[in-house]
């Protein structure tokens, strides 16, 4: 019974739900910003360079072969560079939002944390003290 109430505390913690809360957001911003990269930000792109759709760009290393009723006998083997290209693009995307959220996040800290307490000022020393009264007897004089 002990290791079910420890499992139960461990599940229902606040730090344990937050860490589910945002990986659930971070899935969904994953797919908006794939989104954004394959549906929006290449078509435009492949555009400008002449018309290239970049998730169909490839190289092929192996052509595939079909028999005469159109079933592959051999799948052909490609490389896709155009689908790495738009992960790159997506990548980039992700940790430039990550870290605008990470540096806005550091600057609200940095204004909302109280300043650090000024330092005390350490009164004179000793020697200070007599060093002070000498100079006063003498202007004195």
């Amino acid at each position: 019974m002990g290791m079910v109430k420890e499992f139960r505390e461990f599940a229902l913690k606040g730090n344990v739900i937050d860490l589910a809360v945002g990986i659930i957001i971070g899935a969904a911003f994953g797919k908006i910003v794939a989104s954004l990269v394959n549906d929006v930000l290449m078509p435009p792109l492949g555009l400008l360079i002449g018309g290239i759709d970049f998730s169909q760009q490839k190289f092929m290393l192996r052509e595939g072969t079909v028999d005469a009723a159109g079933a592959p006998l051999v799948k052909a083997t490609e490389l896709r560079y155009g689908l790495f290209l738009n992960e790159v693009v997506t990548f980039a995307i992700v940790a430039f939002a990550v870290f605008l959220l990470v540096k806005t996040i550091n600057t609200l800290r940095r204004r909302f944390e109280a300043p650090p307490p000024p330092p005390l000022a350490a009164g004179p020393t000793r020697e200070e003290v007599l060093l002070t009264e000498i100079r006063d007897s003498l202007r004195n004089r």
